[in-house]
């Protein structure tokens, strides 16, 4: 089932990381290896949370980096199917069935 409005992933960080252990940005950036710019790209929905970033996350606020990613990934399908209209491609469809 597809989440209605999935919030970007530098919300949760912000609010259930950053907030919640009363740390700035600049601080949180430092503990975990990144420039402040980078964590607040994506604190600001400018940037995504890549496979390292997700293990830096993990690392530092627990979850799994496979749960930041897909975090991520549902974001990223529910913006793109806002767009599935404007989208031309060509449907193939093969004679053979799948097992």
């Amino acid at each position: 089932m597809t989440m209605h409005n999935p919030p970007h992933p530098g919300e949760i960080i912000r609010e259930l990381c950053l907030d919640a252990l009363n740390l700035s940005v600049t601080d949180a950036a430092a503990g975990i290896g990144v420039t402040r710019k980078t964590l607040s790209a994506i604190l600001n929905g400018h940037a995504g949370v890549s496979p390292e970033m997700a293990l830096r996350l993990s690392k530092a606020f627990g979850s799994t980096p496979d749960h930041w990613l897909r975090m991520q990934n549902a974001f990223d399908l529910w913006k793109l199917r806002s767009k599935a209209k404007t989208l031309r491609v060509k449907r193939y469809i093969t004679n053979e069935t799948h097992a």
